[in-house]
């Protein structure tokens, strides 16, 4: 389990596209310090199990399930990736509960920056997403965008499409200091990020259509 607290960002060193999966490696230096093969370490908000750890780098196998759920598979070398390690079980819960399965990807639509200087500057994002995910949000709930514990500042949802999915957006404001510790501070519009929904909103609308069927 994580917290969707980054503790540093990482930076891609090759991305190996198999047929129907891929293998990442990633220099991480805070969260290789006590890594060994088998750890899960999440990257953009998707866990991943270390398969091979070396000096300040790590390389894990990325499933097709995983490349098709997030935006993993469009890594390039150099690009830089949100890391975090599994909390600890007496450790803090100073973000939300983030299981690191990704459940869909949405896109950057605007990017509004507020404030004079850097250390006064906040900025508000704005993603469009899927009707699919967007009915586990709620304004002032919890969301995991590419890995990082975000609360929802504000959301619509549009009317339905021809494919019947009412998608639409949800805002999160970004405070200076993570627009500095994240990828989330250089993301612009037409960005695709990872996002993962409140698991118990999962869980609530499981245990409610089960009653309803009794």
């Amino acid at each position: 389990m994580f917290t969707g607290i980054i503790e540093e960002r990482g930076e891609v060193v090759a991305l190996d596209r198999q047929s129907d999966s891929a293998r990442l490696t990633i220099r991480g230096p805070v969260v290789t310090a006590a890594a060994a093969r088998g750890d899960s370490i999440a990257v953009n908000g998707v866990c991943l199990t270390a398969a091979d750890v070396s000096g300040q780098m790590f390389t894990a196998d990325v499933m097709g399930e995983t490349l098709a759920r997030s935006s993993l598979g469009a890594l390039a070398p150099g690009a830089p990736v949100n890391l975090e390690r599994p909390v600890r079980a007496d450790g803090r819960l100073d973000g939300h509960i983030v299981q690191g399965h990704v459940d869909g990807t949405g896109q950057v639509a605007e990017r509004r920056v507020f404030g004079a200087g850097p250390a006064e500057r906040w900025t508000v994002l704005r993603i469009s997403i899927s009707g699919e995910l967007l009915r586990y949000i709620a304004k002032k709930g919890s969301v995991a965008v590419d890995g990082v514990s975000l609360t929802v500042s504000g959301l619509s949802q549009d009317p339905p499409g021809q494919d019947g999915d009412a998608g639409g957006w949800i805002e999160v404001s970004l405070i200076p200091e993570t627009l500095a510790r994240t990828t989330l501070g250089t993301c612009q519009p037409g960005d695709v990020v990872n996002l993962e929904v409140d698991v118990i909103a999962k869980y609530v609308e499981r245990l409610l259509a089960g009653s309803a069927r009794a």
